[in-house]
């Protein structure tokens, strides 16, 4: 394969005509996206069965050797707001992804579409938009230069831990402060009891779906391998938030059902 672990990869021409990526992810390679209008919002959206055979053969024409559906560790989908024009008919690839301002008469900012990676921008925007508009006191936006917390400069990309920043340190404090802390919750993966622990402690996860998707991301990264290490994550939710038997094979049964959406057959 032409893909290595720091770089990533855009096929600019595909059979339908959008740009397919290739990107290296925590020692996996992310590929995607397809763009499919949908009439209706979903709380858990499923990839198509067309949406996953368009990667799959279009990657197949770029690799050395073509995917197979058994190569696939997990697949997942999303849905994006776009701000649409009036005019009927404009196919979603080629409507903005960039966010709209509006004012109401009544004098109410609404904010749609964007991106989660123009978050930050569109945070600003509104509120340059509300100082001009709304008469509010003149402020200078002080995040575009603003670490965020856990900061750290020239991170060591082989830590598993560098994704936590100056967090790291009270992680491994934690791991090595009891012997189970260590132990690690799957073989192929460097996840431990003690960094499950510590993100129930402090970054405010309630539910198995937190930690496995939100928080370590192994969902999106290898969904067998997290449908396998739910039982020992539950326990440590389930001890650490003072929950019982009943809560836990909820939690179990309610992250499976999810889980069975990112797995290939």
């Amino acid at each position: 394969s032409f893909l290595k672990s720091d770089c990533a990869v855009m096929i600019p021409k595909t059979s339908d005509g959008r740009v397919l990526f290739a990107v290296p992810w925590h020692n996996k390679v992310v590929v995607g996206t397809t763009d499919t209008l949908m009439e209706s919002a979903d709380t858990e959206p499923v990839a198509l069965e067309r949406e996953i055979r368009f990667i799959l053969d279009t990657a197949g024409k770029y690799l050395t050797r073509a995917p197979e559906r058994s190569d696939v560790l997990s697949v997942f989908a999303g849905l994006r707001p776009l701000a649409a024009p009036r005019n009927e008919g404009k196919k979603t690839k080629e409507i903005s992804r960039s966010h709209k301002l509006i004012r109401e008469k009544s004098g109410l900012i609404t904010i749609i579409g964007g991106k989660w990676t123009t978050y930050r921008k569109m945070a600003q925007d509104t509120l340059d938009y509300a100082i001009r508009y709304m008469h509010i006191p003149t402020r200078e936006c002080v995040t575009e230069h603003y670490p965020v917390h856990g900061s750290r400069p020239n991170p060591d990309f082989s830590d598993p831990l560098y994704v936590y920043g100056t967090d790291a340190d009270e992680i491994r404090a934690l791991t090595v402060s009891l012997p189970e802390m260590s132990e690690r919750l799957h073989p192929q993966y460097a996840f431990t009891k003690g960094e499950v622990t510590w993100i129930v402690r402090n970054e405010m996860a309630r539910t198995l779906e937190d930690v496995l998707a939100r928080r370590l991301r192994i969902l999106f990264m290898d969904a067998r391998a997290a449908v396998q290490m739910a039982p020992a994550v539950v326990a440590i939710l389930a001890k650490e938030r003072g929950k019982d038997g009943a809560w836990q094979a909820a939690q179990l049964n309610d992250f499976n059902r999810v889980a069975s959406n990112y797995m290939l057959n």
